[in-house]
């Protein structure tokens, strides 16, 4: 016990070097698809061209969505997944309002074999809280 006393802070150090290095396994999401920010999704938008995958509703796809996002509501997804076919094996964005359709399209697509599957940590709600620009 005095040992734990004399030494919180190397053990405190040693956890907290332990949780840096199993963080990037604990920021995939349930479905195993990596969940990255608006500051991500931007940086691999300009590395790698990926298809950035918009499942909201109509609506809410009009009012504003990502420059160059393919829209599909997440309800016809399964059946249009022939329009995306030729991303099987490259990187695909996936985003919704807040994460929730995107977790359920990840899902659908991985189903499907897609390999590259990104999801935008927060949804659309984080990427205009990085005051990050939509079209309409």
């Amino acid at each position: 016990m005095e040992f734990i006393k004399e030494n919180a802070m190397l053990i405190g150090l040693a956890v907290g070097s332990g949780l840096a290095l199993i963080w990037p396994m604990l920021n995939k999401g349930v479905s195993g698809v990596p969940s990255i920010s608006p500051t991500e999704a931007v940086m691999l938008m300009n590395r790698s061209k990926p298809l950035v995958l918009d499942v909201r509703d109509e609506a809410e796809f009009l009012a504003g969505h990502i420059q160059g996002a393919k829209h599909i509501p997440v309800s016809e997804l399964a059946g249009r997944i022939k329009e995306i076919e030729k991303y099987k094996d490259k990187p695909v964005l996936v985003h919704c309002r807040s994460g929730m359709r995107a977790k359920t399209a990840c899902t659908i697509l991985q189903g499907q074999q897609f390999t590259k599957l990104n999801q935008l940590q927060g949804g659309l709600e984080s990427w205009q809280e990085a005051k990050l620009p939509l079209v309409k």
